[in-house]
């Protein structure tokens, strides 16, 4: 890691405050940050401070299409005569916004609806879902996983979102928000895009078996990745294990996200219920692919036990 530069940007958040990276000797930028004036003079000071003009920097990478990690993308992109770079699932999102924000927008409220999250809670969350200060469109460069840029390897990571990506080097892997060393990223409401996302996201955390000890968060400091992946497992085991118990107590009945997320986190408003809605889906859809669960159709989708008993032993990976 001798040839990466940590830029905290932004005022911090749950997670942690950003980490912008700067790679000199390469003229890459990764995950510029959240597009504030605060977090844009700590980027502009952080590259120069670096040893790297602003005018040099070649490439901007995203790890993925959330605002606290691509808001500034486009104006060092711009500044710098700089080219984007993202996976092409979450490059709309990032370099078409004036197309993609309403179609996302759309899309959420027709998920948050076959979760069962009620209607009032639904306007909440979109009237809370404001515009952000992107162009209407930039050029971003889509990419497929393995591809590299500067001799940074795209490895995709889903899970977060739908386009998530690590970044690696010979001796680094830039983690986005796929570990984090203070909180447990959201899996189900980050991105509604996905089906199984909790699948998806355990079988990216698979793909970091040959990474260097330690990775590089797209919040905070160096975490030590086995460690990490540990804890997360952990953590979702456990929330597994209450998804279903929600279901079956005081006795077994079918019942929607919605439900199995007020038993998990009490009330919720805003964001908070976009992303708890989504992680008791993202529980409950795993559990339904391993057959503990039986999922019902219809609007809204509900839930059921298929056992008994939960299983004392259930590995949650695909």
């Amino acid at each position: 890691m001798n040839d990466t530069i940590r830029i905290p940007v932004g005022n911090g958040s749950p997670e942690g405050t950003n980490s912008a990276y700067v790679l000199p000797d390469r003229g890459v930028v990764i995950d510029p940050g959240p597009p504030s004036e605060a977090a844009w003079d700590a980027l502009r000071d952080g590259i120069t401070d670096a040893g790297l003009a602003l005018e040099d920097v070649e490439h901007v990478l995203v790890t993925h299409w959330h605002i606290d990690h691509a808001g500034l993308t486009a104006r060092l992109a711009d500044r710098a005569n700089a080219t984007v770079h993202a996976h092409r699932n979450d490059a709309p999102l990032i370099g078409e916004y004036a197309t993609a924000r309403p179609q996302r927008l759309r899309r959420d409220r027709q998920v948050l609806a076959q979760w069962g999250v009620p209607e009032s809670i639904r306007t909440g969350v979109l009237d809370r879902d404001t515009p952000s200060p992107l162009p209407d469109s930039f050029p971003v460069v889509r990419h497929d996983d393995g591809e590299t840029i500067a001799g940074v390897e795209l490895v995709h990571t889903p899970g977060h979102t739908s386009g998530h990506s690590s970044l690696r080097t010979s001796d680094a892997v830039f983690l986005g928000d796929l570990l984090l060393p203070t909180y447990t990223p959201n899996v189900g409401g980050s991105d509604t895009r996905l089906e199984d996302p909790l699948g998806r996201y355990l079988s990216s955390l698979h793909r970091l078996d040959s990474a260097p000890k330690d990775g590089l968060p797209g919040h905070g400091t160096p975490l030590e990745i086995a460690t990490a992946i540990d804890e997360v497992k952990r953590h979702h085991r456990e929330r597994a294990r209450a998804a279903f118990r929600a279901l079956a107590t005081p006795e077994p009945a079918a019942q929607t996200p919605w439900d199995v997320a007020q038993a998990l986190f009490g009330e919720m408003r805003g964001i908070h219920a976009k992303f708890g809605a989504g992680e008791a889906t993202a529980h409950l859809q795993r559990l339904a692919e391993l057959g503990i669960v039986d999922r019902l159709e219809g609007t809204p989708t509900r839930y059921r036990p298929s056992v008994d008993a939960y299983p004392a032993e259930l590995s949650l990976t695909p």
